[in-house]
């Protein structure tokens, strides 16, 4: 359901000029998806929609080019790579240590990822905290955490 509404956003604002996420939705439910304003919201910041003046003087959504997607997942790897010591997997929790002062970064890095089964993250100032639907996605990801680093 997600991928089908999101394929049908980035097909609506590829062939139409869209201002708001008014309208958005607006256009969605003539095309028969039906979907809330924060629903959309969270749909336009993991399409990484951005807003661009048009040709008509008016502003747009429009896909960000897929260099940026690139260059920022490089940059969150990267911030990742630099602050993390070591990590532990207990049950669905995964244990990261950072350099101090760095739990926060590299949360928010993780954060930014598109990561299978992760809930949520949790920072103190050297240790992250992040939880995993189950132990399969945890320990799915401590494979993934191994090639980051």
């Amino acid at each position: 359901m997600k991928t089908s509404r999101q394929n049908k956003i980035l097909e609506i604002i590829g062939s139409k000029d869209v201002e708001t996420q008014n309208q958005l939705i607006e256009l969605l439910a003539e095309h028969g998806v039906k979907s809330t304003q924060a629903t959309l919201s969270r749909d336009i910041k993991e399409l990484r929609l951005v807003k661009e003046l048009s040709t008509t003087g008016k502003y747009r959504y429009v896909a960000a080019g897929r260099d940026e997607f690139t260059d920022f997942d490089l940059r969150l790897k990267k911030i990742f790579r630099e602050s993390v010591t070591s990590y532990a997997c207990a049950q669905n929790i995964i244990v990261i240590k950072t350099m101090p002062g760095l739990a926060s970064a590299a949360c928010a890095a993780l954060d930014g990822m598109e990561i299978d089964g992760l809930v949520g993250t949790l920072a103190g100032d050297d240790t992250a905290f992040l939880a995993m639907k189950d132990i399969h996605y945890a320990e799915n990801f401590e494979k993934e955490i191994e090639s980051l680093l």
